[in-house]
């Protein structure tokens, strides 16, 4: 037997004789990606990413802090909208939630807990102090970009007349029922689960060929509907506490923002990401 045979007898179209070779290619078409292939989508993502220019990243996060605050407005306009008596009231309004991360992330806006694992996979895969830096520098000028366009935003929400007293007041209460009256340990353990349901969105937004807005969608509700905590999200929550002076700065930062980053981080990076590595680690 010559080695030609063996190729062809070992080839994966010998598998499968009855399929002519178009067939074939329809079938690879139809595959979904190898998770290496996934990875490796990912990574050139958060290369990209650390390659952008400072101010570009700081606007961007920006403006997706004040956009992510169409969650709690959505949010808020359907608690306002729905009878008070009615049951389910809660779990109805929670289906507005995703609306903030749907403008975000298709918008490609920055997202703190969505770089988690686009910057990481390119540091898990070379790692090296410049890899480090570039990571911490991304992290750093999104994280401050996202508070400050949430602050931005609580503080036009309640003093600017954007929106009616009755809307604002509606916000304050379901800002009020996610975080106020829980424990900053509760914050950083529910900031996990959180973290990690966040980063699986940009890796199966590399693996799917459509369907970005449901993959979104039922993601985000998912954190809801757990009652998890974002660290951006519960930002926009919090920044709205402390306006309406149901909250201080002490409180909010270190009570509320920093458990839920904590508990994100752990989440997206030191589960999620690392995870996703680890399975293709030997393949690269």
């Amino acid at each position: 037997m010559t080695g030609r045979d063996s190729a062809e007898r070992d080839s994966p179209e010998r598998d499968s004789p009855d399929f002519a070779a178009a067939e074939h290619d329809e079938i690879e078409d139809r595959s979904a990606p190898r998770a290496t292939i996934v990875h490796e989508v990912v990574r050139k993502q958060g290369q990209e990413e650390l390659a952008r220019p400072a101010g570009s990243l700081l606007w961007s996060s920006v403006a997706a802090g004040i956009a992510i605050t169409a969650s709690v407005i959505a949010e808020g306009a359907l608690y306002h909208k729905l009878p008070a008596g009615m049951g389910g009231r809660t779990l109805v309004a929670q289906l507005g939630y995703p609306l903030g991360f749907l403008i975000v992330i298709l918008g490609r806006m920055q997202l703190f807990t969505e770089q988690t694992i686009v910057t990481v996979l390119p540091l898990v895969t070379r790692p090296s102090g410049r890899a480090l830096a570039g990571t911490a520098r991304l992290w750093g000028i999104v994280l401050l970009g996202n508070l400050a366009g949430t602050g931005a935003a609580a503080a036009i929400e309640t003093w600017g007349g954007v929106v009616s007293p009755d809307l604002l007041a509606a916000m304050q209460a379901v800002s009020r029922e996610a975080l106020l009256h829980k424990a900053p340990t509760d914050l950083l353990l529910r900031g996990i689960p959180a973290g990690f349901l966040i980063a699986t969105v940009a890796w199966l937004r590399a693996a799917a060929s459509g369907g970005e807005i449901w993959i979104v969608f039922l993601l985000t509700f998912a954190i809801v509907l757990g009652d998890f905590t974002h660290v951006v999200a519960g930002a926009a929550e919090a920044f709205l506490l402390l306006c309406a002076g149901e909250a201080g700065p002490g409180q909010v930062f270190g009570g509320m923002i920093l458990p839920a980053l904590v508990g994100n981080v752990i989440g997206g990076t030191g589960l999620f990401a690392l995870l996703a590595h680890a399975q293709v680690r030997q393949e690269l």
